[in-house]
């Protein structure tokens, strides 16, 4: 969990000794987004040749060169990489309150790697195939992935699978909230709980706690990341809200007992429709 930042941030006597080259680096990286322009030539475009010929004219071109086989999966994947790469980057010049700020933002695909490992191992599907498939912002040590879907699919591998590789991920507290609450709720030992319970209501509920802490994280912030940031993250409570409500109709989180303990549980506790 994030610690409560402290001490005013972005005064004019130290903004430019502590944030002056990250703005100048964002500001760089804004001018390379793509025109509507761009955008227009793309739409024109009758093969993914053409694709890369309008993107070689943009800030894409060093990310498009090397594509020898052009496929939709393969430029996506150049794009996202090229993404990730200047991400990185300037998380590793940022310093505090941002340097925290840019890894809640990475918060979000780790769950979402975790669950696709954790979903795979239990479909039995290959890990290279499910590695690819990974979001690169999500990603840890090589090792640490291709761990997480070699625990049996049983309540001592879960347990073992917490207590060895998730508990010392950054997102490690999320899990350790998700199983307390659960197994308080269910009556049953914490090692039984990722077992019974659906892959997808893990994955929600991790999201809402992500969503609850980077709220409270940027409120503390204050001043116009609290304001602009925290609109947008209410949108993506509402957003995850109306999706946990949608995708359970037609299943026992929908009747009328499920909706006020363990699908009310679901939900962010921020958001216009909380």
């Amino acid at each position: 969990m994030a610690s409560t930042p402290s001490g005013t941030h972005g005064g004019m006597a130290d903004f430019n000794i502590h944030h002056g080259f990250i703005e100048a680096l964002i500001r760089g990286m804004r001018s390379s987004f793509l025109a509507d322009s761009d955008y227009h030539h793309i739409t024109q475009c009758e093969t993914l040749e053409d694709v890369k010929l309008n993107m070689s004219e943009t800030d894409y071109a060093d990310a498009v060169s090397d594509l020898t086989v052009l496929t939709p999966s393969g430029l996506q994947s150049a794009a996202i990489n090229k993404l990730v790469t200047e991400f990185k980057y300037v998380r590793t010049q940022a310093v505090e309150p941002l340097a925290t700020f840019l890894d809640f933002i990475t918060y979000e695909y780790m769950i979402e790697n975790i669950m696709l490992l954790l979903k795979g191992a239990l479909s039995g599907r290959d890990i290279n195939e499910l590695l690819a498939q990974c979001h690169p912002l999500g990603m840890f040590k090589e090792s640490t992935m291709r761990s997480i879907p070699t625990f049996e699919a049983n309540a001592k591998g879960f347990a073992d699978l917490y207590q060895t590789v998730l508990v010392d991920t950054p997102v490690g507290p999320y899990f350790a909230m998700f199983l307390q609450e659960s197994s308080n709720a269910m009556g049953g030992e914490v090692r039984n709980v990722i077992e019974e319970v659906e892959i997808e209501i893990i994955k929600s509920s991790l999201i809402k706690y992500w969503i609850e802490d980077f709220y409270q994280y940027v409120q503390k912030l204050g001043g116009e990341t609290a304001e602009i940031m925290g609109d947008i993250l209410m949108v993506r409570a509402d957003t995850n809200a109306i999706n946990i409500t949608l995708n359970s109709f037609g299943t026992p989180l929908n009747e009328p007992v499920m909706r006020t303990s363990d699908r009310k549980r679901l939900y962010p506790a921020v958001g216009h429709l909380y």
